[in-house]
């Protein structure tokens, strides 16, 4: 059983791993040009608007890797196929939105956003990497389903390399600017849909069966996909809220340095959730796949060995943010010595919260993965409303006492009890 949970967690984090590394790359870039500044902040407003686009539809990866990993367990491959096909066309059918509708969402997102002429450039440029980008949820969340994490690893690999190289040869060879960034994203997503059609067809031909449209939008598998769907958003938005709140509150601070604070202390905990994502991911395929096959003997032994991997993974960063957080933040503060001094000196106020964190979210991560592998999304979905109803109601309540320490004390609480209600709401069940 750990063999087959580090099969399909190593690849995953790998993944995970070379999301910030496209974005630090991308900033260097950015960084190299005139007036650094301003193309670097207009690179942050750019990549935010587009974040926030992906984030809101990553539930097609997670709706369609779950009903698939269950297909996959009971041998159930014409599901498999059928599933494939239902997560690639509600894709294909949202990219077709986005695109659509480009216009209003650019004028919302640039007003939002306060954007100037340089973002205006970039989204209408990147915008059109949108749609290949959501069809790479459901590929991934496809794979993933079929207990394949090496694909997907491929997949983000090739994407990451071709943004690079498309991305400096368009800045720099051709003069375009961060469009030229935008337009490294749009080859490097279509080139990543390419990959995954051809990596498709050379290793799932065989079992890949005929599907007829009839079964593919038959009501009660279509219904039941787009009820965990209903879920995953729901669950999405309250992430989204918790961290846009987050970002807000602290930019309301009275201290202005404290913005910059939590930014970078919050960046120290993403680092964490991307190792442990890879566990969580791989509980997911697993967890459908035992469920699937009604192998409740292997699933209790996946959901046990699980939780002990997501444990010693936040242990080990307990540990790296006990001795080396000053290290850590000394990456993420470029600025000044006296300006970094002084950003550290208030870091260390807070950094309690940083280390009491991975204990804390370990459990929440790994059961965001169980309930989708279960396709249990209600669960998460009701857990999540509470917790976040709970995560404000901390913060007001405590805030004109502790000032910050009540933003990190709700999101600190905010993650614990993702974890536990989740666990109490199934022993109930």
């Amino acid at each position: 059983m750990n063999r087959e949970i580090l099969r399909l967690a190593v690849p995953n984090i790998i993944s995970n791993i070379t999301v910030p590394l496209m974005g630090i790359v991308s900033s260097a870039v950015a960084g190299h040009l005139d007036n650094s500044a301003a193309t670097i902040g207009a690179l942050a407003i750019g990549v935010s608007i587009f974040n926030f686009i992906y984030w809101n539809c990553s539930f097609v990866r997670m709706g369609t890797s779950g009903l698939t990993a269950q297909a996959f367990g009971a041998g159930n491959f014409h599901e498999c196929t059928n599933m494939l096909v239902r997560g690639i066309l509600v894709a294909a059918i949202l990219g077709l939105l986005v695109i659509c509708f480009q216009n209003p969402l650019g004028r919302l997102a640039l007003w939002a956003m306060n954007g100037n002429e340089i973002v205006h450039d970039y989204f209408y440029a990147r915008i059109w990497a949108v749609p290949a980008g959501i069809m790479l949820f459901g590929f991934n969340g496809w794979y993933t389903g079929m207990q394949n994490a090496v694909i997907p690893m491929c997949i983000a690999v090739t994407v990451n390399i071709v943004h690079v190289s498309t991305s400096l040869w368009l800045v720099f060879g051709h003069g375009m600017g961060i469009t030229g960034i935008a337009y490294g994203s749009v080859v490097a997503q279509n080139t990543g849909v390419l990959l995954a059609v051809l990596l498709l067809i050379l290793r799932y031909r065989k079992i890949l069966t005929r599907f007829t449209w009839r079964e593919v939008v038959d009501w009660e598998p279509v219904r039941k996909f787009f009820l965990i769907n209903r879920d995953i958003i729901v669950r999405t938005l309250c992430i989204v809220a918790v961290y846009t709140f987050f970002t807000g509150a602290s930019a309301r601070m009275e201290d202005r340095t404290l913005l910059a604070v939590n930014t970078i202390l919050l960046q120290l905990f993403t680092l964490f959730s991307y190792m442990t994502d890879g566990f969580a991911q791989a509980a997911e395929a697993l967890t459908g796949r035992f469920i699937g096959a009604r192998d409740g003997r292997s699933l209790h032994r996946c959901i046990r060995n699980s939780i002990f991997w997501s444990l010693a993974v936040a242990a080990v960063f307990v540990g790296i943010y006990l001795v080396w957080w000053r290290d850590l933040l000394h990456v993420f503060t470029l600025n000044s010595p006296e300006s970094s001094a002084y950003i550290i000196a208030t870091a260390g106020d807070y950094i309690g919260w940083i280390i009491a964190i991975p204990i804390a979210s370990s459990l929440p991560f790994l059961m965001d993965g169980i309930m989708v592998g279960a396709t249990r999304t209600r669960v998460m979905r009701d857990s999540m409303i509470l917790s976040t109803i709970i995560y404000f109601a901390i913060f007001f309540a405590f805030s004109p006492l502790i000032g910050n320490n009540a933003l990190w004390c709700a999101f600190l609480l905010y993650m614990l009890l993702r974890g536990v209600l989740r666990e109490q709401a199934l022993q109930l069940r």
